[in-house]
């Protein structure tokens, strides 16, 4: 795949996206003529191709970046488009419960690549999330960080946490470059919206795969007639819920909900 092409300069420094996938790389590009996400140049090469001087000139960098989530969850958070921070959520497939769990062994484990761009660039702010059930993973992000210099604090955190209707169960952390010395624990204060969630307003229904999940009122769990209805579900099944990130986001930067 050729190199990266930027946007024309326009006065801010903008995001950039890293997503293989073209479905969710088109994607992105439509949530930033929308202006949903902050404006920016989507790369659809591997991060393995990636250089660290590729992402010169960017306030914001968004790896395994699927459909913009952290970049909605930052602007959620109250972060601005032209502050420098990094963002990934890494290929959750290797410590998934439903998945093989080859964990470390598996191709698909691409924390190291990850972190030497993280290595070389030495952003100010790192935010990242992994499936719940990959308490190793999260062990080996948190040595490597701090082995550079990063303050780094991690918590689960249920997207149902943050009004969702879904559990989504999840690990997220934040490394700061800034604040090693403070290495304060994250205690974000988050909640449950009733208005947003409430038992009285959902249903639990079962899935094919023989799961509960709690539902609005009305909804199955077909996707019959939506037009190209795997690729759509397949990046949503890989996004980020926004919510609970931009709860997180919040609580390490000592910000109430």
């Amino acid at each position: 795949m050729p190199p990266l092409r930027r946007q024309e300069a326009s006065g801010d420094m903008p995001a950039y996206y890293n997503e293989i996938d073209p479905y969710a790389a088109q994607w992105l590009r439509n949530l930033i003529a929308a202006g949903h996400i902050a404006a920016g140049d989507v790369d659809e090469r591997s991060i393995v191709d990636v250089r660290p001087d590729d992402l010169r000139g960017y306030a914001q960098c968004h790896f395994f970046a699927g459909i913009g989530g952290w970049s909605y969850a930052l602007r959620l958070a109250g972060w601005p488009d032209d502050r420098h921070v990094w963002t990934g959520s890494c290929p959750c497939q290797p410590f998934s419960l439903a998945g093989r769990r080859r964990g470390f062994a598996d191709e698909r484990h691409l924390w190291p690549v990850w972190y030497e761009l993280i290595k070389e660039r030495r952003p100010a702010k790192v935010f990242g999330e992994q499936v719940a059930s990959a308490a190793d993973w999260l062990r080996l992000v948190r040595s490597d960080l701090e082995a550079v210099g990063y303050a780094v604090g991690a918590m689960p955190v249920q997207a149902a946490s943050a009004g969702a209707d879904h559990i989504r169960d999840r690990y997220w952390f934040v490394a700061d470059a800034e604040s090693r010395e403070n290495r304060r624990v994250l205690k974000p204060r988050l909640w449950t919206d009733p208005a947003a969630s409430g038992d009285s307003r959902h249903e639990w229904v079962i899935g094919a795969d023989g799961k509960s999940r709690r539902v609005k009122s009305g909804i199955r769990l077909l996707a019959h007639g939506v037009p190209a209805r795997v690729g759509k579900l397949r990046a949503f099944g890989n996004a980020i819920d926004p919510r609970p990130a931009a709860a997180f986001i919040k609580a390490a930067c000592g910000v109430a909900p």
